[in-house]
């Protein structure tokens, strides 16, 4: 399955910590690494905590982070809307998010019935 394949209610818990790092929370919110790393430079908001040149992001970044897959991932935001999103302002949702849902569950169909035919 792919990151972006898994919705936000699927991941799992976050756990009592004060700190992660980098690999747990890719794990914890479906995103690689490299994601991560970008999406700091788009979201000011994301600011994990440095030390010895290591990543240590706390619960609420993990929140963030979930929120931003969630905005890009499963609502079709650009990354520029996410962020509108993320402070506040109204965005209008893209048009074709329904419809690209819509055709991404009609081609997992086809891919289900495909695996199933015997080779």
């Amino acid at each position: 399955m792919l990151e972006n394949e898994l919705r936000t209610s699927e991941l799992p818990d976050v756990p009592e910590k004060r700190y992660f790092t980098i690999g747990e929370v890719s794990d914890l919110c479906g995103v690689k690494s490299h994601v991560l790393r970008y999406w700091e430079q788009e979201f000011r908001q994301l600011e994990p905590v440095r030390r010895e040149n290591r990543r240590y992001y706390r619960r609420r970044d993990v929140k963030l982070i979930r929120r931003i897959r969630e905005l890009l991932y499963e609502q079709g935001y650009t990354i520029g809307g996410a962020r509108l999103q993320l402070k506040g302002k109204r965005v209008e949702r893209p048009r074709y998010s329904k419809l690209l849902r819509q055709v991404i569950s009609d081609l997992e169909d086809v891919l289900n019935i495909l695996d199933d035919i015997p080779q």
